[in-house]
């Protein structure tokens, strides 16, 4: 697995792998994603692990190929640039299945049930949305995200970052008071005793999101090859395996 910053898919020119398979990058499946989310993707010891990467890893073994990491704005994923300029064979970065963005990529069968959470300062007195607006405090959320666009929903105006970990950064440093985002993603991040200690996890907002990985529209032997391997991981173990080295327990309708 390799990580290249920016947005080229290097030098090797397209080939194909395994099962004839198009791939932008000879011996490489090139997977746009945007760091940090984590458990999904983040950097450890110069490498880029996480569930996301693990699952992708599987299907370029399939393929008989590498994993390269490409570290773009998530705005690309939603648009399909990257995928349509063919400098990624495919994105993984938590995302979303909407049909919105299914206008412009196509997406693999779900592999994760997400839901969205609210984390707040303890200081704050925080535990729902309904709190935030009558205390008249600080939402925020990652720009781009459905956390932002379910926070638009209820009718909050929340100050958009361009990162997890900058979504983190405003809540530590008092730009805001409480975030929207991924669930697993606070999880992670309350995994550190300091996060624990500072902010509270408040209500968990059930929204029926599901994750796929997107490729380019029309890429139906590599969206093939994902499902597969999603299918087949979820039916041998593998999933519950890897979902519970990066998440934690694998709730039971998930199995």
């Amino acid at each position: 697995m390799f990580l290249a910053a920016g947005c080229s898919s290097g030098d090797g020119g397209p080939g194909e792998a395994a099962g004839g398979v198009r791939v932008v990058e000879k011996g490489k499946l090139t997977t746009c994603t945007h760091l940090p989310y984590p458990p999904f993707q983040f950097e450890r010891g110069g490498e880029v692990v996480g569930f996301d990467v693990a699952l992708i890893d599987l299907v370029a073994q399939n393929l008989k190929v590498e994993q390269k990491i490409l570290d773009t704005p998530f705005e690309n994923f939603k648009t399909g640039a990257f995928l349509n300029s063919d400098q990624c064979d495919l994105a993984a970065a938590g995302m979303t299945i909407t049909d919105e963005r299914r206008k412009n990529v196509d997406f693999s069968v779900p592999y994760f049930d997400a839901t969205q959470a609210l984390l707040a300062t303890g200081k704050s007195g925080i535990t729902s949305l309904a709190d935030v607006k009558a205390k008249a405090k600080k939402l925020g959320a990652q720009a781009g995200t459905t956390g932002e666009s379910y926070a638009k929903g209820q009718g909050f105006d929340p100050v958009a970052f361009e990162s997890s970990d900058a979504v983190l950064n405003g809540l530590r440093t008092g730009q805001v008071d409480a975030v929207v985002i991924d669930y697993p993603v606070v999880q992670g991040w309350l995994g550190d005793k300091a996060n624990a200690a500072e902010f509270v996890l408040g209500q968990n907002i059930e929204t029926g999101e599901k994750y796929g990985f997107p490729v380019k529209k029309g890429n139906t032997a590599l969206l093939s090859e994902i499902d597969k391997v999603i299918t087949t991981a979820k039916a041998d173990g593998t999933y519950k395996k890897l979902y519970e080295q990066w998440i934690g327990p694998l709730p039971q309708a998930a199995s």
